[in-house]
């Protein structure tokens, strides 16, 4: 399931950005594009020794349990339970997070849509732990990191977090791929917080990096 989770959208390679970054409201026909994204995931990660694995959650988190998601209309049983555990959990990080257009909500008012949506589309006895695991505060270590003890920075132009790694320190840079703003790191408590220094004129450091954690924590689970 932890594998599946990292993996889930992994089709959203296939959606252009100006879609997926998109402030105002999707039109029908960008709506249907960025609803191919489970197919495209499921065929990415099809012929893989490991897909079987994944594959379900790829191309199932939306669907839900009253049979009016998407992209095949699954009902009920007929959806994995990895994927019906995913789906939440994908839900409830998107209301939590922040967007370029948006404030993060708070985990009560995302909590309180889970359990309006419970039955419909999220699997009710999933949603019932979900909201026990975060009364219970066994979700604060997660909520808003990239991993155990790194919490994830605010970019202070556009908005949007961004994962730090493990070993950073006071000082250290960074970058924003979303507006390319060059950030100083300060450390405050226990969160980082970022300057703005500038703006990178360099595209090789905005390049994708692996997050070296996530796999090593990936490996150990399944070694």
């Amino acid at each position: 399931i932890s594998i599946a989770a990292y993996l889930h959208d992994l089709g959203k390679v296939g959606i252009p950005d100006d879609i997926l970054r998109k402030a105002e409201a999707l039109t029908d026909a960008e709506y249907a594009i960025v609803k191919t994204h489970p197919s495209i995931g499921s065929k990415l990660l099809g012929g893989h020794p490991l897909a079987e694995m994944v594959t379900s959650a790829a191309n199932d988190h939306h669907e839900r349990l009253d049979g009016k998601g998407y992209p095949n209309g699954l009902r009920g049983e007929h959806i994995s339970l990895t994927a019906r555990i995913v789906s939440i959990a994908d839900a409830f990080d998107a209301m939590t997070s922040a967007r370029p257009y948006r404030k993060g909500m708070n985990v009560e008012t995302a909590l309180s849509i889970l359990e309006k949506e419970s039955g419909a589309q999220f699997d009710s006895e999933l949603v019932e732990h979900m909201c026990e695991l975060c009364h219970a505060g066994d979700l604060q270590h997660i909520m808003g990191h990239s991993a155990d003890g790194i919490p994830l920075v605010t970019c202070p132009h556009c908005g949007p977090v961004i994962a730090v790694p493990r070993g950073t320190k006071d000082g250290d840079i960074i970058y924003c791929r979303a507006c390319h703003s060059k950030l100083e790191l300060h450390r405050a408590g226990e969160p980082f917080e970022a300057e703005m220094t500038g703006m990178t004129d360099d595209p090789r450091n905005l390049e994708p990096r692996a997050n070296e954690d996530a796999v090593e924590n990936i490996l150990s689970q399944i070694g």
